[in-house]
């Protein structure tokens, strides 16, 4: 059993920068795939970051250039810096973890996230 907790989340005016935190009960060395999810109200829940268990990242078209995910894996923490934050970035921030089990099974894992707010 992993537990995910996120923080970092505010307010923010246009233009802003936060940075957001992911802390891993366990070693993330152990999960396939680390991800930043984010729901707006009335929205669905999309994928925003990604970091692979190699150090591959893939981001949303909508943050590229502004958002950038990073583990530091001696601390068992991912982390999503955010530049130049726009209205349209707020909601609420998932941190996301999937792990790889035997037969190739996935399971996923889930904070219960931190809010963002991008307002002037």
């Amino acid at each position: 059993q992993v537990q995910l907790v996120e923080s970092g989340g505010g307010l923010v005016q246009p233009g802003g920068s936060l940075r957001l935190s992911c802390a891993a009960s366990g070693s993330i060395l152990s999960m396939y795939v680390m991800a930043w999810y984010r729901q707006a109200p009335g929205k669905q829940r999309e994928s925003v970051a990604e970091v692979t268990s190699a150090g591959t990242t893939n981001y949303a078209d909508s943050v590229k250039g502004r958002f950038t995910i990073s583990r530091d894996n001696a601390k068992n923490t991912v982390y999503l810096q955010m530049n130049s934050l726009k209205p349209e970035d707020t909601a609420v921030y998932y941190c996301n973890a999937v792990s790889l089990g035997i037969g190739g099974r996935r399971t996923n894992y889930w904070g219960q996230g931190t809010q963002v707010t991008v307002s002037s």
